[in-house]
């Protein structure tokens, strides 16, 4: 279902951008300034939250199409859904884990590496043939991202594992979406099917690693409207999503995300004292600059200027 364009396309970029934003430096916030030291649980309940309301959204609106028209069976559910559910946890999972041991700021230029490597690991499955372009690219942005970490002063090991793992088990997912998915959902409706499976593989780990030193003491610590709010931003993430993509394009979302993760290297320089290096400028700089050329190779610009604006509207010279 597409969204009715009622605004200006700037105005759902902004909102994405607010919310994405706001979910991470909300998450490093609880994590890190709060002390509380149980990611696993923190990417639970906010599972468990999506999974809730988008049954009821399901049932009451029709915010979730994909899902109210999906052929959708259990053999389907568990030889698709399940498997990429358990990549999407271990991503959640190691992406939150990161956070207690390094900056925003450095986590935003590491994770500039995911379409490389979704690119990688889709020359090894056969879903897309190598050429010299894509990768001079690649390498492009895996040198920047080389000099960014070199010049990373707060460098903890554990924390870099965790954030390559994290990034490792997403691109698997973004992988696996493309060969076993033969539906097209949209984001509300992904999260319908996949947040349960989710908020089960990670309900699994919480139980093993994080609920044995856990009290009821640390819950209440952070109170009932920060567990509510913190998954309520996650959640409206989605919406945002939802709506940026129905009502520009695709790679309008990945642009914007560029955009995006500037933001947050200079708002966690400001809210958490993050200290970004020059090396970092320069190598953050390069990464970026041939991942805009990777994911703009193939883009015919006045197509997509005027899906955007109207087919009636020419391209600026």
């Amino acid at each position: 279902m597409a969204a009715e364009k009622r605004f200006h396309p700037s105005v759902y970029i902004a909102v994405w951008i607010f919310f994405s934003s706001s979910v991470i430096l909300y998450n490093k916030y609880i994590l890190s300034t709060l002390d509380f030291a149980f990611p696993v649980f923190l990417t639970t309940w906010h599972l468990v939250f999506a999974t809730i309301v988008t049954r009821i959204l399901k049932s009451r609106t029709n915010l979730l199409p994909a899902a109210k028209n999906s052929t959708m069976t259990w053999t389907k559910y568990m030889r698709s859904v399940v498997p990429i559910g358990l990549f999407f946890s271990g991503s959640l999972i190691f992406n939150n884990i990161a956070y207690l041991y390094l900056s925003v700021s450095f986590i935003q230029m590491l994770k500039a590496t995911t379409p490389i490597v979704v690119l990688t690991l889709s020359f090894a499955t056969g879903l897309k043939e190598p050429n010299m372009q894509l990768f001079l690219n690649v390498l492009g942005v895996v040198v920047g991202v080389v000099i960014a970490s070199i010049g990373e002063i707060q460098f903890v090991f554990i924390g870099f594992a965790c954030q390559a793992a994290g990034i490792l088990f997403e691109s698997a997912r973004l992988v696996l979406v493309q060969k076993l998915m033969t539906e097209q959902m949209d984001p509300l409706s992904s999260l319908y099917f996949f947040a349960p499976v989710c908020a089960v593989f990670n309900g699994i780990v919480f139980l093993f690693k994080e609920y044995p030193t856990m009290t009821w003491a640390d819950i209440e610590g952070l109170g009932a409207f920060t567990l509510l709010s913190n998954a309520s931003v996650a959640l409206l993430l989605n919406f945002a999503v939802v709506f940026l993509i129905g009502c520009t394009s695709s790679l309008v979302l990945t642009l914007s995300g560029v955009l995006k993760d500037l933001i947050l290297i200079v708002l966690s320089m400001v809210l958490f004292g993050s200290v970004t290096t020059l090396t970092q400028v320069v190598g953050y700089g390069i990464a970026l600059t041939f991942l805009v050329r990777y994911k703009t190779l193939s883009i015919n610009w006045k197509t997509e200027y005027q899906r955007i604006m109207g087919q009636d509207k020419a391209l600026p010279k």
